[in-house]
């Protein structure tokens, strides 16, 4: 993972493009290319698998522009809000059930 990650900020690097790479300009990225993403699901669940992983690439590489950007441990960040949300879904309460952690 370290391998692509560094690909990815190279890539950004060799284009000066960090400059652009503010939080605020991210997290609209992020939600444009989630949209981009949902739009393979519009109407029905015939989707091609390969624009969505183009998709699904698009929003991960954003997401980690913007740790970068906040200057954050992405495995850190992870296993913080995992050790949240296994306190507000405990197994007993959420297996099997979709509902809200305030509805258990």
């Amino acid at each position: 993972m370290n391998d692509v990650i560094e690909r990815i900020r190279k890539f950004r690097n060799d284009r000066d493009w960090s400059k652009f790479h503010t939080p605020e300009n991210l997290a609209k990225a992020i939600n444009i290319e989630a949209g981009e993403l949902l739009e393979h699901f519009l109407w029905d669940n015939n989707y091609n698998k390969e624009e969505v992983c183009d998709e699904l690439a698009d929003v991960l590489v954003y997401c980690l522009h913007m740790a970068d950007a906040l200057d954050v441990n992405i495995e850190e960040i992870i296993n913080n809000k995992m050790n949240k949300n296994e306190k507000k879904y405990p197994v007993e309460k959420a297996k099997g059930n979709s509902k809200k952690y305030t509805e258990l």
